[in-house]
């Protein structure tokens, strides 16, 4: 057991070495400047996926929100079935698909993108169907997963978190954000609790 965690541990290490050495800070950037210009406008970010990307979609939507760009989980399969009703023309949709063929996404998104929709895709296949269906690229390559089977997906996962905090980064210090500010959005917890105290000193 111990020699195929090691594996699992070193193979995650290397991919995700070689996301942050290949990442694409450029266009991390325009992915910045496209939602930065939808709110400009009065749009709003939805960030969407299915499946496990589905999971990283809700997380990536509330870190987005508490530092400073309200973002709204959006079903990944749902929308068809009438929750692309809350996504306004010129609205910014985030979608992650690993394979970037998901078929489930695809109509999800052929639907958002009739409706006006701005899609930033994040994917580990630059020359998928969503890469190509969106206005930038963010891409979170893995050629393995790290473990036997090389099917779950985990190095993926965190490539996919890694590439989209990038972009939380950049839009937290365009807006400069502060912890006054931050603490309105996350008073609870030790978070909240760890700035508090900090104010009091």
């Amino acid at each position: 057991m111990d020699k195929e965690l090691q594996s699992f541990l070193s193979n995650v290490k290397e991919e995700l070495d070689k996301n942050i050495e290949s990442a694409d800070i450029e266009s991390v950037k325009k992915a910045a400047e496209i939602i930065l210009d939808s709110e400009k406008k009065g749009g709003r970010v939805h960030v969407t996926g299915i499946g496990k990307p589905g999971h990283v979609a809700g997380y990536i939507a509330s870190l987005l929100s508490s530092t400073g760009t309200s973002a709204y989980e959006l079903h990944g399969t749902e929308a068809v079935h009438g929750s692309s009703g809350q996504v306004k023309p010129g609205d910014v949709v985030i979608a992650i698909s690993n394979s970037g063929e998901t078929v489930e996404l695809k109509a999800t998104l052929e639907t958002l993108l009739t409706n006006g929709a701005r899609i930033i895709s994040c994917t580990s296949n630059a020359e998928s169907w969503l890469a190509k269906h969106s206005e930038v690229c963010l891409l979170a390559h893995v050629d393995v997963e790290g473990d036997d089977l090389n099917k779950p997906p985990r190095a993926s996962i965190l490539s996919e978190i890694l590439i989209l905090q990038c972009l939380s980064v950049v839009l937290q210090n365009e807006k400069k954000l502060n912890l006054n500010q931050y603490v309105k959005w996350h008073p609870g917890g030790s978070l909240g609790k760890s700035i508090k105290e900090m104010h009091r000193k």
